[in-house]
């Protein structure tokens, strides 16, 4: 963020495959491609983020994760486009640019307020299957190039968002100024993303994974928009991904009007000893404790003979099933919601993917909840199967039996 060369290496978890690479059964066959995942913490800006940046070709061009088929994020990002279509007064003539814009789960109700969208996605068959449901999206990765040829094709926008993306980019002065290329004058980039308070307060050390190339801070971000002409003018916290925080930028002297908000996160952020290696390096000792608790748990029931299977194949899971050496010999298998995920294994652990409804043939003893940031409506949906009195395992921020 700084450009600085001060960093410093807190976090060293077990090197995995990619977190959404996920195998068909020809692929177990063959040679996985494994990669380290460690963390560095910048001692000039605060900035956290990974030591190593795998190719986002490999990560990003076959993508399988798809956000709507959680309705929990379809509501959060319908009261997303609300907000932003009141607080900057969208209309028909408005145009709002979605830079990692997945199946278009933000562009969909702008499109049905009468706004203009556009959404810009590397996933090639997503942006393709986007594109047809009625949501132009753009099969490739931002930089000023494409930015200066959607100018040219749809004029500049009013809004341009990146949502649980902007973490996920190395070259993230490429990407701000193709930002600048894109807006208008007045024109606000709106940025949410899991927030640094909640990764190290709720121990979120699973969402550690080779797209996450970032663990953002205002104080980080501050550092970036700064040093390239922009500014963060307000934040607010939002609850997905348990815990993120939503800024909004603007170009350096634009009508917006910084908010005290800003100044109350970067105090925030201080007082919590965001800006101090010691913090991370007690994280750093958290993790290791929860494995031990958490791998004593699963091989006293094993040992008494219960069956346990997971809920939910995102890639924060992929990143906890590695580091704990969790493989079928503990679950049986997952399921998950996703059709791009069902009949595939997990990326090195090589479990296997089945639909719902293979809980309710198999009855197991426990659910292991992988997708813990959605325990309690998955805790719910389970509820009616009366799955051998329904008790859950939820591993994140400690492990605990429901």
């Amino acid at each position: 963020m700084c450009k600085g060369r001060s960093l410093k290496r807190i976090i060293s978890l077990s090197p995995t495959p990619p977190a959404n690479a996920f195998l068909t059964k020809t692929d177990l066959k063959k040679n996985e491609s494994f990669f380290p995942l460690q963390v560095n913490f910048c001692i000039d800006c605060g900035q956290l983020q990974l030591t190593h940046v795998v190719s986002p070709e490999l990560l990003f061009r076959n993508y399988v994760y798809v956000s709507s088929t959680s309705a929990v994020f379809v509501t959060h990002f319908e009261e997303y486009a609300g907000d932003l279509i009141k607080r900057f007064k969208l209309n028909k003539k408005s145009l709002v640019v979605d830079i990692g814009s997945n199946d278009g789960i933000l562009l969909r109700p702008l499109k049905k307020a009468g706004i203009k969208i556009l959404g810009v996605d590397p996933a090639i068959k997503i942006a393709k299957k986007a594109t047809n449901s009625g949501l132009q999206t753009l099969p490739f990765f931002l930089n000023t190039k494409v930015a200066k040829n959607i100018v040219d094709k749809f004029g500049q926008a009013d809004v341009v968002t990146a949502n649980n993306a902007f973490a996920h980019i190395h070259d993230l002065d490429e990407i701000i100024e193709s930002v600048k290329i894109l807006t208008k004058d007045d024109g606000v980039f709106v940025i949410e993303f899991p927030y640094l308070i909640d990764f190290i307060k709720k121990n979120l050390f699973d969402t550690i994974y080779h797209e996450h190339l970032s663990y953002l801070s205002v104080r980080s971000l501050s550092a970036i928009f700064k040093r390239l002409n922009m500014e963060i003018f307000d934040a607010k916290k939002v609850s997905s991904h348990g815990g993120s925080l939503r800024i909004y930028g603007k170009k350096m002297g634009a009508k917006y009007k910084v908010k005290k908000a800003v100044q109350k996160f970067l105090d925030e952020e201080k007082n919590l000893g965001l800006n101090e290696t010691k913090t991370y390096l007690d994280f750093a000792k958290a993790i290791k404790n929860n494995r031990r608790e958490l791998t004593v748990l699963l091989k006293k029931l094993k040992s008494q003979g219960k069956t346990i299977v997971g809920y939910g194949a995102p890639a924060k899971g992929n990143t906890l099933l590695n580091f704990y050496k969790i493989g079928p010999q503990i679950l049986d298998y997952i399921v998950d919601d996703s059709a791009y995920k069902q009949g595939l294994y997990t990326p090195g652990t090589h479990i296997p993917v089945f639909p719902f409804n293979k809980i309710s043939e198999t009855k197991p003893d426990y659910i292991f909840i992988l997708a813990w940031n959605f325990a309690n409506p998955i805790m719910d949906k389970l509820s009616s199967f009366k799955i051998n009195g329904g008790r859950f395992i939820i591993p994140v921020p400690k492990a605990k039996i429901i």
